[in-house]
């Protein structure tokens, strides 16, 4: 096979006049949104949407749109990066995405603060790592968080114990996130929710970071304090850690937008994977826009084999320059997504939500590339059964700050599936965990079926199944040493 470029200019999807009217049906939505303060941009972004919904775009992307990917460059073989300083550390500024609640795992506050590991939140971790890595190469490093409305003002307390973050060449801590009214599935009007109006109101992806970093004067502010690139990540990655052998290539190479993408595995079938355009360039494709025809396609990952960490690094006077001529905002595939107006209640009415992924501006930017990185870097965590990994002894904290699988593992980290009816909480987990994680260190795999609550000390070895017996509650004692299938 021939190996393609290492980066392929993206074909840019048509950009829409920042003057072109809003389309028929839209003014409620507008009222709505001028009423809590939303930017102009951000209105005719979501005006843009709403437009493409109620012609009848589903945002679905076919086969024949998303064609494989060949060999890209792999970070396992870049050269060193010599220096902090010559990598250009002192012009990157660090953004995580914190505008998610727990509520997955049943909880109501920023997914940031659930306690990761040696009882430390993602939030003390992502703050000592910068910390230390500001000290480590004597420079600024600012860390700034996308917040959402419902995460700013837990998360501003929790960085009250790290006053040092706030020490960084007058950029802010955080910025927020915006908000967009539900559609209403049934007749395409804006949703009302008495009952919760809160939930008459969504986030809208954070393909939106880019308007919002803009609109929030954090754009100017950082290129005017002269940072010119951004590492954005999900603050619930602990693996998305700043390397300095990728931020030297990609100032190398000239790079204006750059994606970390990993090897799929089984696992991996249903998030997003990288993609060729017809065209040429590069687009990422997510399984919301996979038409029911092409879903087999879709999640096989031999065809597909990269996915998206939504690890990406951007330059800054580019991202300046593409939304000083499109609006205000980047015109990025729509994402429909149906659930009912309040999650918790399955029969509410039904509304779209209208949303788009930061990775898919990979399609818009000039030299955007992707590069293939190790499974070590994309570390989240959706579920308790990833929580309880890190909760185990597997893992340490280095001296850098970062959360790494323990030598003795390799590159391996221990397999957790637990039993989705007994474990989806945290509270579920706490209640068959009451002592913590067992010991993971020789553990290749856990998999419980079943409600098993676990004792002191328990040792695990092996490939492990556990299950209890029907309707009944299976007790493993202090001090097992239960050893599976080598």
């Amino acid at each position: 096979m021939s190996r393609q470029p290492d980066h392929l200019d993206a074909q840019p999807f048509a950009q829409p006049s920042p003057s072109a009217p809003h389309p028929s049906g839209f003014a409620p939505f507008a009222t709505r949104m001028v009423a809590i303060g939303c930017s102009q941009p951000a209105i005719d972004a979501f005006a843009r949407q709403y437009g493409q919904l109620s012609a009848g775009a589903t945002g679905l992307i076919c086969e024949a749109e998303a064609l494989p990917v060949g060999p890209l460059v792999d970070a396992a073989r870049l050269p060193a990066a010599g220096t902090a300083a010559e990598a250009g550390l002192e012009r990157l500024v660090v953004i995580k995405l914190n505008g998610g609640l727990g509520t997955s795992m049943g909880l109501a506050g920023p997914k940031s603060l659930l306690s990761v590991h040696d009882q430390l939140s993602f939030l003390d971790i992502l703050a000592r790592q910068i910390l230390t890595q500001r000290h480590r190469t004597r420079t600024r490093l600012p860390l700034v968080l996308m917040n959402s409305f419902s995460t700013e003002t837990d998360t501003q307390l929790a960085l009250a114990a790290y006053p040092e973050l706030s020490e960084q060449a007058a950029i802010p801590t955080s910025f927020l996130q915006g908000r967009v009214p539900k559609v209403s599935a049934s007749d395409l009007a804006p949703i009302d929710w008495p009952q919760d109006p809160a939930k008459a109101w969504c986030p809208p992806g954070h393909g939106e970071i880019y308007q919002a970093i803009s609109q929030s004067g954090l754009l100017r502010q950082m290129l005017d304090a002269g940072f010119d690139t951004a590492f954005i990540s999900n603050v619930d990655n602990l693996g998305a850690t700043v390397d300095l052998a990728i931020l030297s290539e990609f100032r190398r190479r000239s790079w204006s937008f750059l994606m970390e993408v990993a090897d799929r595995t089984p696992a991996d079938r249903k998030g997003g994977h990288l993609a060729r355009s017809p065209a040429g360039g590069l687009l990422l494709r997510e399984l919301a826009q996979c038409t029911a025809e092409d879903l087999s396609s879709f999640q096989d990952i031999e065809r597909h084999p990269y996915f998206n960490t939504n690890n990406l690094w951007i330059h800054l006077p580019t991202l300046a320059e593409l939304l000083e001529t499109q609006g205000g905002f980047l015109d990025l595939p729509m994402i429909r997504n149906e659930k009912p107006v309040d999650p918790v209640r399955p029969g509410s009415p039904r509304v779209y939500q209208l949303e788009s992924a930061m990775g898919a501006a990979i399609a818009l930017f000039p030299r955007a590339a992707a590069l293939r990185v190790p499974r070590s870097r994309f570390l989240p965590v959706k579920k308790t059964s990833d929580l309880l990994g890190l909760w185990s002894d597997a893992y340490a904290l280095g001296p850098d700050g970062a959360l790494v699988l323990k030598p003795e593992r390799g590159c391996r980290a221990p397999q957790v599936n637990l039993d989705d009816r007994y474990y989806a909480s945290m509270a579920d987990l706490a209640l068959r965990f009451p002592y913590g994680a067992p010991s993971l260190i020789r553990c290749e795999s856990l998999t419980v079926s079943g409600d098993v609550r676990f004792g002191r000390d328990v040792q695990l070895s092996g490939a492990v199944t556990l299950q209890a017996p029907p309707d009944a509650v299976r007790h493993i004692p202090d001090g097992a040493n239960l050893r599976g299938q080598p």
